[in-house]
């Protein structure tokens, strides 16, 4: 019998210690999770695809001058929804709404990913008012997202939905006070330990106190897409949420990198790699959302990344030791 007490007793410490580690992540900060994170996954639907607030925060990350920056990878895809839905003559009759349920599996698996922000709703109402069947999908959805980063042992910090203008796109509804309902129950989630950054709310009033001096500002010239301004408003509120309360006035990520003392030809370089990587695995995942071009082969991507590694290295500070 005695032969059988190391390997149950290695076993037992195994299990403590991933239960320890498992706890401290749950208590961790979203600073502490994306600083210990060795791959961070970005999901979400066009406005993540575009990519510019998440090189910015990419950017910011590789500026605190850590020991080790996390490994960044954009999969958000256009037009995608976590509700499962798609109006009737979506692109013209081309192609339904892709769901992230029919490769979410697969893109945890080829990204294996330890922290997953996610960003979804603008699509997830499909431009409708608000009803109680598409509620419910929309919190399904979230609810299946939950479980599955989860199970793949990976932390989810949830972002609400940006804003839709309805002043450029006029409905004869407000569809962004949907998603002022879609944003409202994933605050609550916060009751549940669930991490949720509010995006739609700040966003909200940053358009209106814009308005107050320009009527026809606007963050999103078509009511959905931002700008670039608009995407730099995504990063700071992120960047916000994760402890940098210096980034709150700043206009343009080429600010945030003058504060740091960083070249803002920085952001070029990150960006690149970011569309790299991001063509890469979002193919290496697979998808049903035809008119995306097909990145490289994973391999074969890496191998590019690096050359833009070496290059935005050399514009950094040394990393503290």
């Amino acid at each position: 019998m005695r032969r059988f007490l190391i390997p149950l007793g290695l076993l037992w410490c195994a299990m403590l210690m991933q239960t320890v580690s498992l706890t401290a992540a749950d208590n961790a900060t979203p600073r502490e999770l994306l600083q210990n994170a060795k791959t961070v996954v970005f999901l979400g639907d066009s406005i993540t695809f575009a990519g510019q607030y998440v090189a910015d925060i990419e950017a910011w990350m590789l500026a605190q001058n850590w020991p080790q920056t996390p490994k960044v990878i954009n999969v958000g895809l256009p037009s995608e929804t976590v509700s499962g839905l798609s109006e009737e003559g979506h692109a013209d009759g081309k192609f339904p709404r892709p769901a992230l349920t029919e490769r979410l599996d697969r893109v945890l698996k080829v990204t294996q990913p330890n922290l997953v922000f996610a960003c979804y709703g603008m699509n997830c109402g499909i431009y409708l008012p608000v009803s109680d069947e598409r509620f419910l999908r929309y919190q399904q959805g979230i609810r299946e997202l939950q479980q599955k980063v989860k199970a793949a042992g990976a932390q989810l910090i949830l972002i609400t939905p940006p804003t839709y203008d309805d002043q450029r796109k006029p409905l004869d509804f407000s569809y962004n006070a949907v998603l002022g309902e879609y944003s409202e129950w994933l605050l609550t989630l916060r009751g549940e330990g669930q991490r949720v950054i509010d995006l739609h709310g700040p966003m909200q009033a940053a358009l209106q106190a814009e308005r107050q001096t320009q009527p026809e500002f606007t963050y999103q010239p078509d009511a959905v897409h931002p700008n670039a301004a608009g995407q730099w408003l995504i990063a700071r509120q992120i960047l916000l949420a994760v402890g940098d309360d210096s980034v709150a006035d700043l206009p343009t990520p080429e600010a945030m990198l003058t504060q740091l003392e960083l070249p803002a030809g920085l952001l070029t370089l990150v960006r690149q790699r970011m569309a790299i990587q991001r063509d890469a695995y979002l193919s290496a995942a697979g998808h049903l959302r035809p008119g995306i071009q097909p990145g490289l082969p994973i391999e074969a991507a890496e191998v590019k990344a690096h050359e833009l590694t070496i290059r935005i290295k050399e514009l950094l500070p040394r990393p503290k030791l």
